[in-house]
C-alpha cells in the first residue's frame, strides 16, 4: 500500500508538471538555463534547512528540488533528448553498478572499502581522472574537501591523521615568513601579494584536510561558526542600541567588552 501511494504521488506530480507546462505562462517560458540559478538557490535552501535541523523545512525543500528534477525531465522530453524514464533508468543502473557488495559478489569490510571500490569502478568505466566530475563552479571550500575525499579513495592520504598538524604548523610558518617579506604598503595593496595568497590557500587547504581526517564536514563547521558570529554581533548591536549609542561611535575596547559579555551569557544558558 505504501509503495502504491508513493507511485501515485509521483504520477500526480508528473501530471501537474504536464499541465503547468501547457497552461502557465511562467512555466511555459522556462528553459534549462533559466532554471539553473533557481535550482542552485533551492539547493542552498535545503542546506540551510538541514543545518537548522528542521524536518518540516527539509521536507518542503526536498519537494522544491523534486519539482526541478521533474521540470528538467519535461524539458528534455520536449527536446527529444531524455525523459523521466531515462533519468530513473540511468540512476538505477549506476547504483547497481557502483554497489557490487550489495548487488554482486564483492566483499567489503567497511565504508572505506566501499569508497575505494567506487573510485576503481569509475576509472574502469572510462573516467580519465579520479578528480574528474568535480564541478568547476563548486565553492572553493567544498571543492577542496571533495578533492581530498576523492584522492583518499585511491589511497593518496596521510598514513596517520595526526601528521596533518605538523603540516598545518608548517603552512602557518610559511604564511608568517611571507608576511615578513612584505612592506606595510604591499600588505595594504593587492599588488605583490600573489605569494601570500598562495601560502594562505595552502594553509586553508590543510585545515580543511584536518577537518576531513577527523570526520568533520568543514562546510558545516564553518557555517555554524558564521551563524554563531552573526548571533553574537547582532546581540552586541542590540546592547549598544539599548544604551542609546550608535555602533560607529563606540570604541573597539567597548565593543570587545560587550562581545565578551554576550559570550558569557551563552555559556550560562
Amino acid at each position: 500500500m505504501k509503495k502504491d501511494s508513493r507511485l501515485a504521488a509521483f504520477k500526480e506530480l508528473l501530471d501537474i508538471m504536464d499541465e503547468l507546462r501547457e497552461k502557465c505562462p511562467w512555466d511555459r517560458k522556462q528553459t534549462f538555463e533559466s532554471l539553473r540559478k533557481l535550482t542552485i538557490e533551492e539547493t542552498y535552501e535545503l542546506a540551510d534547512a538541514i543545518l537548522k535541523n528542521k524536518p518540516a523545512e527539509i521536507k518542503d525543500e526536498l519537494g522544491d528540488l523534486m519539482l526541478h528534477i521533474v521540470f528538467y525531465a519535461k524539458l528534455g522530453d520536449e527536446n527529444g533528448t531524455f525523459n523521466m524514464t531515462d533519468i530513473l533508468n540511468s540512476i538505477n543502473e549506476k547504483l547497481v553498478t557502483r554497489h557490487p557488495h550489495v548487488f554482486g559478489d564483492t566483499k567489503v569490510a567497511d565504508e572505506e572499502d566501499v569508497i575505494e571500490n567506487w573510485e576503481k569502478i569509475k576509472l574502469r568505466n572510462g573516467k580519465e581522472s579520479v578528480l574528474g566530475g568535480i564541478p568547476k563552479s563548486l565553492p572553493a571550500l567544498i571543492k577542496a574537501n571533495r578533492l581530498q575525499e576523492k584522492v583518499h579513495g585511491v589511497g593518496f592520504d596521510w598514513e596517520d591523521r595526526s601528521e596533518i598538524w605538523e603540516k598545518i604548523n608548517e603552512e602557518i610558518g610559511e604564511v608568517k615568513e611571507e608576511l615578513l617579506k612584505l612592506s606595510e604598503k604591499e600588505i595594504k595593496e593587492y599588488g605583490g601579494k600573489e605569494k601570500l595568497e598562495e601560502e594562505i590557500g595552502d594553509l586553508l587547504f590543510s585545515i580543511i584536510n584536518a577537518a576531513r581526517l577527523y570526520g568533520i564536514d568543514p562546510e558545516n563547521s564553518l557555517e555554524r561558526t558564521n551563524q554563531k558570529f552573526i548571533n553574537r554581533f547582532q546581540q552586541m548591536e542590540k546592547i549598544i542600541k539599548q544604551q542609546g549609542k550608535m555602533l560607529e561611535y563606540v570604541s573597539l575596547d567597548e565593543m570587545n567588552r560587550i562581545w565578551e559579555e554576550v559570550k558569557k551569557k551563552e555559556v550560562k544558558r
